[in-house]
């Protein structure tokens, strides 16, 4: 055999073995050698290097039976961190997570303008005070990645942030010179669906999910991998036409879809039906359950517009999963039954249709995911998603 090939071949048990183990949690050699088919010996020096590496470690498990305890093998979830980072207007999320991808430390800066130059300065750090916390660890800070809320090319460079007005931005280069650490860009919709396969959809490998919040957005997950399109910009859904010579929107078209199906055009439209600006979702959710009229016709005019966009999705991408990402609907009992009657067209084929589960650290989760399957080359992580945790390491 070539060295070539035999080289890849390693590289794949590689990524298969550490695929494993991070989706049993903890696993013996020997059933490592059943689940992957992989012989004893192929086991055995790959896990003596991952163990020389600090990437797994040992656990003698208590075992109540006679004869010798078994020796357990899991991720070492201390071995490095990684930095997802959700940049958006008027505030910049942060997400620490460890190899696992369990949050160990968050926060947010409130930044009070769109400037390059200042909002790269915060960044900058941010992330510097991230590097001196992860020092204690084998590998440190392994990856950032970051959301953002606009047009990412195929080469991370941001085409567009519509909110921020920038444009052929170069992030990722000034950032990875500043902070020496490898930076991932990516749209905020491909960050919730990387991070609703990685955290909650094991078994699903094609899904699709929206985001309702400032405008629409799509993230397309196909056979477990992103589907950008040629330029990078696939997913910009919101700017489908669902009424003609409707509404003008800030693209140039009219009729576009996030003018009455995003979580902002329902607040502003509420708002001025209402005369009641800066309406919460908390005021929202207490007039809904209070059957108030013109809160609940305005709510069932926004699911009719959001039916008509999710039901040309439906048939375009014919997804396994259809997840939609919005605080409103979560507010809202009925409106998922609601959704779901009105696709009812015998072409519309979809298993599931459900709301977001990552909450609201979606992006940077899904960003911190994106950071380990990167740091641990396997195709996808399948993590567990908990509650922010504070490390001692960390503290």
């Amino acid at each position: 055999m070539p060295n070539g090939d035999a080289a890849y071949i390693k590289k794949l048990n590689r990524s298969l073995i550490i695929s494993k183990i991070v989706e049993a949690g903890m696993i013996s050699r020997a059933e490592l050698s059943k689940v992957t088919a992989l012989t004893k010996a192929t086991i055995s020096a790959q896990v003596a290097n991952l163990l020389e590496e600090d990437i797994i470690i040992e656990t003698q498990q208590d075992y109540s039976n006679v004869g010798r305890k078994p020796i357990m093998l899991s991720l070492n979830e201390t071995a490095g961190y990684a930095l997802g980072i959700d940049l958006d207007y008027g505030q910049i999320s942060f997400t620490l997570s460890n190899l696992l991808g369990h949050p160990v430390s968050s926060d947010k800066v409130k930044i009070h303008d769109t400037n390059y130059s200042n909002i790269f300065n915060i960044l900058v750090k941010k992330i510097n005070d991230y590097k001196d916390k992860c020092l204690m660890s084998r590998y440190g800070l392994i990856g950032i990645a970051i959301s953002i809320h606009g047009l990412v090319t195929t080469d991370e460079i941001i085409h567009y942030i519509p909110r921020l007005q920038w444009h052929n931005i170069a992030l990722k280069e000034d950032l990875e010179a500043a902070v020496k650490v490898n930076v991932s860009l990516e749209n905020n919709a491909n960050l919730l669906a990387f991070a609703e396969r990685a955290y909650t959809h094991h078994k699903s490998d094609n899904l699709v999910c929206i985001t309702l919040r400032s405008g629409i957005g799509l993230g397309i997950l196909i056979n477990n991998k992103l589907s950008k399109g040629h330029d990078g910009y696939a997913g910009e859904i919101g700017h489908m036409i669902v009424q003609p010579n409707g509404e003008l929107c800030a693209c140039g078209n009219k009729g576009c879809w996030e003018k009455y199906a995003s979580e902002s055009s329902f607040l502003k439209n509420l708002s001025q039906r209402k005369q009641a600006p800066n309406m919460s979702f908390k005021q929202i959710e207490e007039e809904l359950s209070r059957k108030d009229i013109e809160t609940h016709q305005e709510m069932e005019n926004f699911i009719h517009y959001l039916s008509i966009g999710l039901n040309n999705v439906i048939n375009i991408y014919n997804p396994e999963v259809l997840i939609i990402d919005s605080e409103l609907l979560s507010r809202y009992p009925d409106s998922i039954q609601k959704i779901k009657s009105n696709l009812s067209s015998s072409i519309s084929h979809y298993r599931e249709l459900l709301l977001s589960s990552t909450g609201k650290k979606a992006y940077e989760l899904g960003a911190c995911a994106l950071v380990i399957k990167h740091f641990l080359e396997i195709t996808m992580p399948n993590l567990v998603y908990s509650e922010l945790t504070e490390s001692s390491l960390l503290k």
